[in-house]
């Protein structure tokens, strides 16, 4: 049985790490580089920075960061905000990240899904998706959560997989930042209609939280953010709390 990941994710703003509720209220939760390294040593199995206020201008910057970063942890990690392009990929991935996410690029222009896909290998490749639930019907969100669109979470998680993503990172903006817990109905929801790996983001506050979020939303892996930044939850507890719970982690 595949082991359950926990992931702690670093937003990062002029490259300091931020954190908000609901996608807005941002404050400063530290150096990326030293969190990083943190949470390498402390158990976290991966690691995802998201530059939360990425445009063309800040693709060097990221990159010099990624490099940093890498130099000073032995865990994969993903890196995404503003990528659009082949060559924004390659820079990243060259700079030491093993994965890249994709969200407001993937919805504009879904062939680029295909492109990445076939010239770095699916593995590669993670398909990040905000919705929030209107009228009862989850809606796939862009630009950091503040441009809705009409495209419904499930259509648009069945042809990421399609067109070769290899993960999905699911945010429900409804949760983020709230620690009332993860999205489960609609995780296990995707779980049913993709074969992929699906990451649970938004909503954690406790350690039950994480127990529910793998048995009841069935996720693959846990990303999680201000709990950890702050120290709420040691990762370590974390995931012998899991594992009392019959849920296979890594120690």
């Amino acid at each position: 049985m595949l082991t359950k990941r926990i992931i702690p994710c670093l937003d990062i703003k002029n490259g300091r790490t931020v954190k908000g509720v609901n996608f807005v209220d941002l404050r400063d939760a530290g150096d990326p580089v030293e969190l990083a390294e943190i949470y390498a040593q402390n158990g976290a199995d991966e690691l995802v920075f998201l530059d939360i206020s990425a445009t063309e201008e800040k693709r060097k910057t990221l990159a010099e960061l990624v490099m940093r970063v890498a130099q000073k942890i032995n865990i994969p990690f993903t890196v995404g905000g503003g990528i659009s392009s082949v060559e924004d990929v390659e820079l990243l991935l060259n700079s030491g990240a093993d994965k890249v996410s994709i969200n407001s690029s993937a919805v504009k222009n879904p062939q680029l899904i295909n492109e990445l896909a076939a010239k770095f290998g699916s593995q590669c490749i993670v398909v990040a998706i905000d919705a929030k639930q209107i009228d009862g019907e989850w809606l796939v969100h862009l630009v950091g959560g503040k441009v809705p669109t009409n495209i419904k979470l499930f259509d648009w998680a069945k042809e990421v997989e399609q067109r070769g993503a290899g993960e999905i990172l699911f945010t429900s903006m409804d949760h983020d930042g709230t620690k009332n817990g993860f999205a489960n109905v609609a995780l296990a929801k995707l779980g049913t209609l993709v074969n992929i790996p699906i990451i649970a983001s938004g909503g954690a506050g406790n350690m039950q939280h994480f127990v529910e979020t793998f048995l009841m939303g069935k996720a693959d892996a846990a990303l999680a953010a201000s709990v950890f930044h702050f120290k709420e939850i040691e990762i370590m507890d974390l995931k012998q709390e899991l594992k009392n719970n019959n849920i296979e982690v890594r120690i």
